[in-house]
């Protein structure tokens, strides 16, 4: 299929890679640029079109690269600019895009902008950061929380007031209603984008804007022992702020300064306040990130309801997006089971919409146990007990049966998965119906056939564990029927299977009666 570039991103397969855990190169344990390069060849073969890397700019690794302290230098445990670079002409040179983590809501307390900030209330660059006096009892300013626990105010003893973070407190958040701060970090932006980077993912975009009368969030009636403290109220006024959008359009104008680039920003909403981060006449994220899969119950008529709310829900023109996995979430093999990942895969890549695949999923990764002492997340670290560490998620890619799964010649920074000398790439690969070669199937169908690529959805009604949807263009139509339950099922429908989640029925015909296994999707030319 031929494709307009610049809307490369409709059309196009987004592939997280987290930097840490993809391939180690230097013998640290610890992945590195030079390991994605090295690896390009692996991703070039899924068929996916695009890198997506989270951060590596320098940075303390408080928060493991998501607390900057040079937003244009690359932090010396990923390599040098000079690998970077050799990275982005590498996945040009294979076609690839390459995205880069923007964390614009908030730095480092170690980069010079709040150096600077915090050394005097006279500091040129003291508003550049969000500073309160105590409230009149002498506590924190208001009862905004850190979404990793405990006040999101933390006091400078120096100079005798609070700053704001919305997450560790070595993660002060920038003030996105001074104007030179919004500048700076377009300049930053376009730095990245002048060297060819092909967009970025904003990290917590719906956060950049706060309440400018720091008004109390209110307490959250839904609220129980046992969730994340941070859940104790609703963000109402220390995020998704009505005057976020007037900042997403300017930085969308920024990413608009270069040809056939993508915005895409991080938000964790209902998706019906999720949508409005497409902004005014589209003029705000190309793809706001929908991750209501990994939080919706795995259930037939659940994910139904929510891909027609969500469909209903898009603004005129506006193109949807699906993710089903991320750094932040429990492993998709882990929340639904090992059977049921193969339906997920088929149900990501045959939905309406970009689907963004992350590392390890195509072969079916689980969270991995981190045992006390292994524990690197500060969430973790912050509120132990409640099961919200990342760590799991985030563990060494598996490439082979050799020490450490062929990620390191060192003991990795995390702990691999037991199955790793059994669930591999090397493995995998050379199985025909491995859910890597699923995935590969699956991504080369959606590339042939347009009604999967770039057509309409049509819900079809269906029963019990049955999801069944209809995706149609004027070059034909397929059909996709999912089991998502643990007994057989039967579906009417006539045509020929192009590809079953099992690998074995391709070119099998239906007349009229589609019989689906425990836990088997199918792709069925209508």
């Amino acid at each position: 299929m031929k494709h307009d570039d610049h809307l490369w991103w409709r059309h196009g397969i987004f592939y997280q890679v987290y930097p840490r855990s993809f391939q180690d190169t230097d013998g640290d344990g610890v992945g590195d640029l030079k390991g994605v390069t090295a690896r390009l060849p692996y991703i070039a073969s899924l068929g996916v079109d695009a890198v997506w890397l989270s951060p590596i700019f320098t940075s303390p690794m408080a928060d493991f690269g998501y607390d900057v302290a040079d937003y244009r230098g690359i932090d010396p445990l990923f390599g040098t600019m000079a690998d970077f670079d050799e990275l982005l002409a590498a996945a040009h040179a294979r076609g690839m895009k390459l995205i880069l983590d923007l964390v614009p809501n908030h730095s480092s307390d170690k980069h010079p902008w709040f150096v600077e900030s915090r050394a005097s209330r006279d500091s040129p660059k003291r508003d550049w950061y969000i500073w309160r006096d105590a409230a009149p009892d002498g506590g924190v300013p208001n009862n905004w929380l850190s979404e990793f626990g405990g006040s999101a105010w933390e006091y400078d003893a120096a100079t005798g007031q609070y700053y704001y973070h919305a997450f560790l407190k070595e993660q002060p958040d920038l003030n996105w209603r001074n104007a030179e701060v919004r500048e700076a970090i377009f300049e930053v932006m376009r730095f990245w984008l002048a060297k060819g980077v092909d967009g970025f993912r904003v990290d917590v975009i719906w956060h950049l804007i706060k309440d400018d009368a720091f008004r109390d969030d209110p307490p959250n009636p839904d609220f129980h022992e046992g969730l994340p403290p941070n859940r104790a109220v609703v963000h109402f006024h220390s995020a998704d702020r009505p005057e976020i959008h007037e900042v997403i359009a300017e930085m969308r104008r920024v990413s608009d300064e270069f040809a056939a680039r993508v915005l895409i920003g991080e938000i964790y909403l209902p998706v019906e306040r999720l949508v409005a981060y497409y902004g005014k006449d589209l003029a705000g994220a190309h793809l706001p990130f929908n991750f209501a899969l990994i939080s919706t119950a795995w259930h037939a008529r659940e994910i139904e309801d929510l891909v027609a709310r969500y469909e209903a829900a898009l603004p005129p023109g506006a193109w949807p997006n699906w993710v089903l996995g991320n750094h932040d979430k429990v492993r998709l093999a882990s929340r639904i089971g090992r059977d049921q990942a193969r339906v997920a895969a088929m149900l990501l890549l045959t939905l309406r919409g970009t689907p963004t695949l992350y590392y390890g999923d195509e072969i079916g990764m689980p969270q991995v146990a981190i045992a006390p002492e292994q524990v690197r997340d500060p969430f973790e670290k912050n509120v132990p007990g409640l099961a919200v560490g990342r760590d799991g998620c985030r563990t060494p890619m598996q490439w082979d049966a050799s020490a450490h799964a062929g990620f390191s010649d060192a003991a990795p920074w995390l702990p691999l998965a037991k199955d790793w000398p059994s669930e591999n790439v090397a493995l995998l690969a050379a199985a025909p119906r491995s859910i890597l070669n699923l995935y590969r199937a699956l991504i080369a169908l959606r590339k042939e056939l347009p009604a999967l690529a770039l057509g309409d959805y049509v819900p079809i009604e269906a029963e019990g564990d049955l999801l069944v949807y209809v995706r149609k263009s004027a070059g034909g139509a397929v059909a996709v029927a999912l089991n998502l339950g643990a007994s057989p099922a039967s579906f009417p429908i006539r045509g020929e299977i192009l590809l079953s989640t099992s690998m074995d029925r391709q070119g099998e015909k239906v007349d009229g009666r589609l019989r689906l296994r425990a836990n088997e999707g199918v792709i069925v030319a209508t």
